[in-house]
């Protein structure tokens, strides 16, 4: 009668301990860890209330390139138009040949856009072309000076350093080829022992400015 109860009480331990043991693998308790790593998941970030989505904004759309304006006529475009045209030696008894061509020579950190011709003071300077009197100017670089227009208006030439001007010469007067302007001298910045004639041509632009133009070298023009 004992050993039945023992047996009875023995099975009864079994039983509760598997019973025990199954309820603890259900739960994960009793299951192994793994040793490995493995990633979270992904968080989910919900776009803020209220807040614009950049990433579908419109993009602003480029602004139009802006060209600079075209510049003035070229040098070389002044020196092909240039071409046919031929002027009179300003001083009588010069050979255009034995001038040296003084058009790029540095001024002041400038180019100098002139020929200068060599000649005692008070020789007469002549018209170069048939044209009128632009402007009689008086300045601290070119002293006693005359600007001259072709008769079609497109070419101003520019004598400089004169000593003074000739007798009953005024603006708008009609100009000669060979008429007597002025008389070669120092005047402006000149140096006083080197009489001599600033001769320039330019270009005018469409405004027709005595002052204004594009310079091209006289000497070609003289030969």
């Amino acid at each position: 009668m004992r050993a039945q109860t023992v047996a009875a009480f023995a099975l009864g331990f079994v039983f509760g301990g598997l019973c025990l043991a199954v309820a603890l693998w259900s739960t994960g308790a009793l299951r192994p860890k793994s040793r490995g790593w493995a990633p979270a998941p992904p968080a989910i970030v919900l776009p803020s209330p209220g807040l614009p989505d950049l990433s579908r904004a419109p993009q602003p759309a480029q602004a139009p390139m802006v060209l600079p304006p075209e510049p003035a006529p070229a040098r070389g475009e002044a020196n092909r138009v240039a071409a046919g045209l031929h002027l009179s030696m300003p001083i009588d008894g010069v050979d255009p040949n034995t001038l040296a061509d003084t058009f790029r020579d540095a001024r002041d950190g400038h180019e100098h856009e002139a020929l200068d011709i060599p000649a005692p003071r008070g020789t007469p300077v002549h018209a170069v072309a048939e044209g009128n009197v632009a402007k009689l100017f008086e300045s601290k670089a070119g002293g006693i000076t005359v600007y001259q227009f072709d008769d079609s208006r497109t070419w101003c030439f520019y004598y400089a350093h004169l000593d003074h001007y000739a007798r009953g010469l005024r603006e708008a007067a009609l100009l000669r080829p060979g008429d007597i302007l002025g008389y070669v001298g120092t005047t402006g910045d000149a140096p006083p022992d080197a009489p001599h004639l600033h001769f320039a041509v330019f270009k005018l632009g469409p405004e027709k400015q005595w002052w204004k133009g594009t310079a091209i070298d006289p000497l070609p023009l003289l030969k």
